[in-house]
């Protein structure tokens, strides 16, 4: 994104994960680049965040509808727009459907789907009135392929692909470009905070900051596509599209 005024960049999940890399990622490329504007639940760790990489620290719980109206506020009223949103907050719970607590699935629904559209809601009519802007979905390969014991967790992931895909089409003719990111495993503290340690084989968890690059790749340059991380993740997720049955056969097989 090109110009004299610095772009505003909300990111979301800024104190952990990564939402924490992406916020490095921003602040490494340059400091006078990109206004950052730093989202997060957790006030400790957003505030140390702020510390290292800079720019301002909104607290905000997308699992709330108040929360997220209030985030959005918070960010209008400080910077007076927002060019860049990465909604990069999200939770998981691993474990059979049937033995799924109904407050645990609304809960996830709430933070990984509900609370991401509403906030694009209260920010992308900013940026096609501008005229410009950029909208970063992180999704996940579970969202694409279905996973077992994750069942809401996918559910949810898929939506956000779903939602983002509708948007490209609205938004078609205009300067707003929508990204999903679509990553595999990813070494974060993610599986801890679900309560279940990753046990599969593949795909290996990758690092944090490989996500985050693409994440920035797909600022900058204006993506307006899927992309995956590892970008060979793309091959089953066809396959799966094309050959659902072979797919099928093959995943309860070799897990």
């Amino acid at each position: 994104m090109a110009g004299t005024v610095r772009p505003v960049v909300l990111i979301t999940g800024a104190s952990s994960g990564i939402g924490e890399a992406v916020a490095e990622r921003f602040a490494v490329d340059s400091p006078r680049r990109w206004r950052l504007l730093l989202a997060g639940r957790d006030q400790e760790r957003l505030e140390a965040v702020v510390r290292r990489m800079g720019g301002a620290g909104l607290l905000g719980d997308l699992g709330e509808s108040a929360g997220v109206e209030r985030l959005a506020e918070q960010a209008l009223e400080r910077e007076g727009r927002v060019d860049v949103l990465v909604a990069a907050a999200g939770i998981g719970w691993a474990g059979p459907f049937t033995e799924m607590p109904g407050a645990a699935v609304e809960r996830l629904v709430a933070v990984n789907l509900t609370g991401v559209v509403q906030l694009v809601r209260l920010l992308l009519p900013g940026m096609v009135e501008r005229g410009v802007g950029r909208v970063v979905l992180i999704s996940s390969m579970a969202g694409c392929v279905g996973v077992a014991n994750e069942a809401v967790y996918a559910a949810t992931k898929g939506g956000l692909s779903a939602f983002a895909e509708s948007l490209r089409y609205e938004l078609a003719g205009t300067r707003v470009r929508v990204t999903t990111v679509l990553p595999g495993a990813v070494d974060t503290p993610f599986f801890a905070h679900r309560g279940a340690p990753y046990h599969r084989d593949l795909p290996r968890p990758v690092p944090a900051r490989r996500v985050a690059d693409v994440v920035w790749r797909a600022v900058v340059h204006g993506r307006d596509d899927d992309k995956f991380v590892p970008a060979w993740l793309e091959a089953p997720a066809r396959v799966r599209g094309a050959a659902p049955g072979f797919f099928r056969a093959m995943a309860k097989r070799f897990g």
